[in-house]
């Protein structure tokens, strides 16, 4: 297939992806589309950045009854940012129908306004396992009307040992419902899911090519304990805006970032063990260009919507050759240049031996030595964010702030960076030579007419 034009789909659907930029299906939408409009059980291997929400998106929108006002689909995902960033897809996708109701419940913010939300009704249900099962239990969600169960990245719910929070729910479904089901990885665990819950799948492997076109990579190998070394060097040679730098452990994480930033560097951690609220604060502080380095598990980085990122960095070598493709696939997006550095010690190069037998050819290793021999350099961020004390529920939104920022606070336009907008609070990225002038406007200042906590992230 491909075009969407081939594709039974609503006018309005088609009117929408038109003005959505939806010019021809990717990969996996042209393989998952024709079976999951057409009723049946899907599972598809598909990396981030595959065009995946669609491919589950536009049939679950197409089979909307909104006359009937009860759950008819939901989307489980292993993360908050995930479940946001789906849920925000899903309600562009349905601009091609009228008064659709979508929902997302997630942990680490409060189930009070969920629950008021939900007493409204809805559509659409978008969330991760356990806050989904926190809302079954009180009986403030029901499924018993459920069409369409989506599991998104399966394979990290499962990682994140929400296996037996996802049986529970799918055992709260009915059985008539279609399951479609993706993942970026095939483990044992996966089939066995779908053989479970899945009847007669379609089974839609997308290809990953092993290095992507569009990256470079090297290997560089080190002693135990030169990691924060070479990573330095890394940094200062390359002077990259953002890079993403990936550790096997938390307590790995904490103590790079640490490090880095005792070297000057702007680093900050993100892994499981965050409070909702600073992962928050990490993610759009990386996301906006107030910090350079994110020092990541892959559980954490899973779901992150990243659009340049010039290199990606291999702490230690991923447990296996699929994470380690997940992992560098995230640089050389969208036509721009990436490189992925691994530094790997002698202890691990088992680990790049099943690489290279995985791809059938050799990696390319670096010359430590030149690399450890490059004068530190660190580079300073050039925005920095502010965090104002107000959100969506406080009926804040970006025009409110920019107009603050830019009139009262005299700030030109071109100072004012990115604006993210959560429910209590909004991040907003100032060029640096401007931040100082704008928190003490924004301090003495109003924002839609009301005096507001403004602080730096």
């Amino acid at each position: 297939m491909s075009s969407f034009s081939q594709l039974d789909l609503s006018a309005p659907m088609r009117a929408n992806l038109e003005k959505l930029g939806f010019d021809n299906p990717t990969p996996v939408q042209a393989a998952a589309l024709p079976p999951a409009l057409a009723g049946k059980d899907v599972i598809a291997q598909a990396q981030t950045g595959s065009g995946k929400t669609a491919a589950f998106g536009i049939p679950v929108i197409e089979q909307l009854d909104v006359a009937s006002f009860s759950v008819q689909a939901l989307v489980l995902c292993p993360t908050r940012e995930l479940a946001d960033q789906v849920a925000k897809a899903l309600r562009e996708l349905a601009r091609a129908k009228d008064n659709v109701k979508i929902i997302s419940l997630c942990g680490g913010v409060s189930i009070g306004p969920q629950i008021g939300s939900l007493s409204h009704g809805a559509h659409l249900v978008v969330g991760t396992p356990g806050r989904i099962q926190d809302h079954l239990r009180k009986g403030t969600l029901r499924l018993h009307r459920l069409k369409m169960l989506i599991l998104d990245e399966a394979d990290r719910m499962l990682d994140m040992g929400f296996e037996e929070a996802v049986e529970d729910i799918i055992g709260q479904t009915p059985q008539n419902r279609q399951t479609l089901m993706f993942s970026a990885t095939w483990p044992k665990s996966i089939r066995v899911l779908s053989e479970r819950y899945q009847r007669e799948p379609v089974d839609v492997r997308i290809e990953q090519a092993s290095v992507l076109p569009d990256i470079t990579e090297t290997f560089y190998e080190l002693s135990p304990g030169q990691q924060i070394e070479a990573l330095s060097a890394l940094l200062s040679l390359h002077q990259p805006d953002s890079c993403l730098a990936f550790c096997n452990t938390k307590q790995q994480c904490d103590d790079v970032a640490a490090a880095l930033n005792e070297r000057g560097f702007s680093a900050l951690a993100l892994h499981g063990d965050l409070e909702q609220r600073d992962r928050d604060s990490v993610l759009v502080r990386f996301g906006n260009k107030s910090c350079s380095v994110l020092v990541a598990t892959d559980v954490a980085a899973r779901g992150l919507d990243i659009k340049s990122l010039p290199l990606v960095v291999n702490v230690e070598p991923a447990r296996d050759s699929e994470v380690h493709t997940h992992r560098i696939g995230r640089t050389g997006r969208a036509g721009e240049q990436g490189l992925a550095v691994t530094f790997c010690t002698p202890a691990q190069s088992h680990k790049i031996n099943r690489l290279e037998a995985q791809r059938k050819s050799a990696v390319e290793w670096g010359a430590t030595p030149d690399l450890l021999a490059t004068p530190l350099k660190p580079t300073s961020p050039v925005m920095k964010t502010l965090c104002i004390a107000g959100g969506r529920k406080d009926k804040v939104r970006p025009g409110d702030v920019l107009g603050a920022l830019t009139g009262e606070a005299g700030l030109p336009g071109s100072a004012v960076g990115k604006i993210d907008l959560f429910d209590f609070q909004c991040f907003v990225a100032i060029e640096k030579a401007s931040a100082a002038t704008a928190l003490t406007r924004l301090e003495s200042g109003r924002i839609k007419g009301r005096k507001m906590r403004v602080r730096y992230a």
